[in-house]
């Protein structure tokens, strides 16, 4: 147990596995909205060393790199200032973590190539993704909304595991085997083992736990594959935390998903997050799109309505730009219009000149 002055609640509810801190509480700001926890492992069978092959891991909070961690030296490193604030012992707790799990899947591997009937020599890889998803209430209350705990070899997804229904689920049948025997053993307990991990993670990173307003841009672009179609965009960054709402709309009405391209939420350089969304229509069509944000920092939604512009690079809303730029050209040359008939432009030429001279 990470938190060792907490004691562990567990409720049901409403379908979500629930858990709660007593004796502890921690702040609403740091554990507000949704976290994520991802261990990301591989495994090649090369290199090795009495049948020790080589293996590397890297850990992912909110989708951010925090440490990464290579067999070929033993070494954790931290990717994050604030992972150095931790205490040595949960530091090298985590270490031995990665090391443990690479001597396992070191075995798994070996399964495998002998499953696959797959020689050492060919270089074959196995990668395994554990994996936590959270969301707190302003109470600190966490709900776990989802886990991940699943194996993929030479690029093929090969076994899953269903936190939901607690059983195993071959992909090939090269590892039904792995399916029989493990769901057969104990119940698997890294979900609860990832989220503790997270807990204690968010406890340290206090660095990004600043509310943070999204900024919304609607811009568009010709269509890459139809000349006749524009692609329609909105953009929302440089938000925290992660958790947005994005839509796109058509006459004030939220088009459906499968009509849209998205990105899905992904990391800023800076702690915060981005979300874009696209969808193709008729170059010609009249009807009215907007951009419609919502996120837990705004007293109300943010509304982005789409003029009559393109922009061919599809970096930024560059049609409202080029307008304003033209609207400022007008206005410049008809000032100087009005300065050469009252003749003082070409006075002021006039005393240039004489000054050249002398």
């Amino acid at each position: 147990m990470i938190l060792e002055t907490a004691t562990l609640r567990v409720v049901f509810l409403s379908g979500l596995f629930v858990l709660t801190l007593g004796g502890e509480r921690f702040s609403s700001v740091l554990l507000f909205g949704k976290h994520s926890l991802h261990y990301l492992y591989t495994i090649q069978s090369r290199n090795s060393t009495d049948r020790m092959y080589e293996f590397s891991a890297v850990t992912l909070l909110d989708d951010r790199q925090i440490d990464s961690y290579s067999s070929t030296d033993g070494v954790r490193t931290p990717k994050q200032d604030w992972l150095k604030e931790m205490k040595e012992s949960e530091w090298t707790a985590g270490a031995d973590k990665l090391k443990y799990d690479g001597q396992y899947l070191n075995n798994i591997l070996d399964i495998q190539m002998k499953t696959f009937r797959h020689d050492e020599s060919d270089h074959h890889t196995l990668q395994w993704r554990i994996g936590c998803e959270v969301e707190t209430d302003s109470g600190g209350s966490l709900s776990v909304l989802n886990c991940i705990n699943e194996y993929g070899y030479d690029g093929q997804n090969l076994i899953s595991y269903n936190w939901t229904s607690k059983r195993w689920s071959a992909s090939v049948s090269q590892a039904k085997v792995l399916e029989e025997e493990w769901n057969a053993g104990p119940v698997d307990r890294r979900c609860e083992d990832c989220v503790e991990w997270l807990k204690n993670y968010l406890r340290y990173n206090t660095s990004d736990t600043k509310l943070t307003k999204p900024e919304v841009h609607a811009f568009a672009k010709k269509s890459t594959t139809n000349s006749g179609k524009l692609t329609l965009t909105c953009l929302a960054t440089g938000f925290y935390p992660k958790d947005v709402r994005l839509d796109v709309r058509k006459f004030q009405t939220s088009l459906p998903e499968h009509l849209l391209t998205s990105s899905g939420v992904r990391p800023n350089g800076d702690g915060t997050y981005q979300l874009r969304k696209s969808v193709e229509i008729q170059e010609d069509e009249k009807a009215d799109y907007d951009c419609y944000v919502n996120h837990v920092t705004l007293e109300k939604p943010i509304i982005i309505q789409w003029g009559n512009y393109i922009c061919s690079s599809g970096s930024g809303a560059v049609g409202p730009v080029i307008g304003g730029v033209v609207g400022l050209l007008l206005i410049i040359g008809l000032i100087i219009f009005v300065l050469i008939k009252k003749g003082i432009i070409g006075e002021y030429r006039l005393s240039v000149q004489t000054v050249l001279k002398v």
